[in-house]
Parts: C-alpha cells; sequence; structure tokens
C-alpha cells in the first residue's frame, strides 16, 4: 500500500498488529458483492476466486454460485461485502446495481454458517487500517466513507454533504464529477477536500480506496492509497483469531456501526 507507512510515521501513529488471514484459527469465507463481479476469498486459500455479477443478481443466485464456486473449502463463518446501506447487520436498501430481495433475505439460513454483513466501504477501510485513527474515502461511483480506531468501524455517507450549491461531495468526487469536470479539476477537488475531511475527523491519514483512486496523482498530504486486496483482508479481520468449538457464532474482534 504505497505512501501508507510514511503517512503513519508522519502523523507519529503507532502501527497496531492485527490478525491476518494466515493465523486465524476460525476459517472464514469473505464474498465481496461488487456490481460488476463477486470476489470470494478463503481464509486457507492463496487465491479469491470470482463470478460475474450485474443487474440480474438476486440473494438465491449469490448463494447458489458461491456454494458452488467454493465446494471444496470447508468454512465456518462467511462476511459479505454488500454494496449497499446496511442497519445493523442486514441490507436497510436495495442495491442500485443488483437485483431486489436482498432486505429481509436470511443469509444465515441460506448459507448454513455464521454471516456479518457489512457496507463494502467499510470491509475496505478495515483492510486498509494500519493504526491509530484512518479516514476512509472510497472513490467510485460515488463517495464511500468510514472511520476506523479502537476497534470500532463507523460507516456514514459523507457523500451527501454538499460541496457546491448544486453538487454533493459524492457529485464532485464520484465518477459522474470526473467525467463532467476532466482530471484536472477533479483532482483539485480531491486536494481540497481530503485534508478538510482528515482535520474535521481529526484522523492520523486517510486511506484513498476505491477503482478511481489510481487517478489521484500527487496524493494529497496524509493520504495514500488503499489496495485491491483490502475488502478481503477486512473481511478475515472481524473475526476473532481463536474460538471455542461450541460456539456457533463467536464473538467478532471488530464492533462495525453501520
Amino acid at each position: 500500500m504505497p505512501g501508507c507507512s510514511s503517512a503513519l510515521a508522519a502523523a507519529n501513529v503507532r502501527r497496531e498488529p492485527v490478525p491476518s488471514a494466515k493465523r486465524q484459527a476460525l476459517r472464514v469465507l469473505v464474498v465481496d458483492v461488487g456490481g460488476t463481479n463477486v470476489k470470494v476469498a478463503f481464509s486457507e486459500a492463496d487465491q479469491p476466486r470470482r463470478f460475474k455479477s450485474g443487474r440480474n443478481l438476486v440473494p438465491d443466485a449469490l448463494v447458489d454460485r458461491v456454494k458452488h464456486l467454493t465446494a471444496d473449502w470447508r468454512y465456518d463463518a462467511i462476511t459479505l461485502g454488500y454494496p449497499g446501506a446496511v442497519n445493523g447487520e442486514h441490507p436497510s436498501a436495495e442495491p442500485g446495481n443488483l437485483g431486489q430481495g436482498w432486505v429481509g433475505f436470511d443469509f444465515e439460513q441460506a448459507f448454513e454458517a455464521p454471516v456479518r454483513i457489512v457496507h463494502d466501504a467499510a470491509l475496505q477501510a478495515l483492510g486498509g487500517y494500519r493504526g491509530g485513527r484512518m479516514l476512509f474515502l472510497g472513490l467510485g461511483t460515488g463517495l464511500g466513507s468510514a472511520l476506523v480506531s479502537e476497534r470500532v468501524v463507523l460507516s456514514f455517507e459523507l457523500g451527501c454533504l454538499p460541496y457546491s450549491r448544486r453538487e454533493t461531495l459524492a457529485d464532485r468526487l464520484g465518477q459522474g464529477g470526473l467525467e463532467r469536470h476532466g482530471h484536472d479539476e477533479w483532482q483539485h477537488a480531491v486536494a481540497v477536500v481530503v485534508p478538510q475531511l482528515r482535520e474535521a475527523f481529526t484522523a492520523d491519514y486517510v486511506v484513498l480506496g476505491g477503482g478511481n483512486a489510481k487517478h489521484v496523482h500527487p496524493l494529497p498530504e496524509g493520504a495514500c492509497r488503499g489496495g485491491n486486496h483490502d475488502a478481503i483482508t477486512g473481511g478475515f479481520r472481524l473475526w476473532r483469531d481463536i474460538v471455542e468449538p461450541h460456539d456457533r457464532r463467536p464473538p467478532p474482534v471488530w464492533r462495525v456501526i453501520s
């Protein structure tokens, strides 16, 4: 993750040890649901697997495809990264880029395993966390956002905040703003907004994720780029390292507030 070590050093933040997938006693399956692809990773496998999603993907089809794709994996718990609003650990709104039926669907019954459902921005944030207080900004179709500190992940909708009289932060920093204003104006907006949000949340550093983070050059001071694997890493980190054999739903290491 280029730049994060220097951002931590500049902020004088101690790099905290975090559980790695390879050290997990609990075998965790991560299902990262995107509008184009669904990525599936296992804490005891080296390579993730994937299949196409799209506007016709519904929960039943997702479960069937995941079970088929992971028939040779034996997992104890599941993290599901959801591309939409989550209340508690359940989808509270239908995703705009998939089929319908996600709200109220019983994923634990369908998968026959404990399932934690987390907003995909929160998963990326947790995967990119390196200690201290970290603000995550996902530069994609809109603007995903989360704050990580003291083993709590707080996801929220900073994209709803106004950038100008006519645009929200999501309008300006999202894909639409990049296309409307061009790269130079978009880059200028990122350079202005990121330090302001970092100061507002008293964050030690900011991790920029999402598909458009690669277009940010140079990076604002105190910011670094996240990695493509962050959502998977975050999914593994949600569950604690050691569990008792009789625990069906072991308590997680991390608390996620959506």
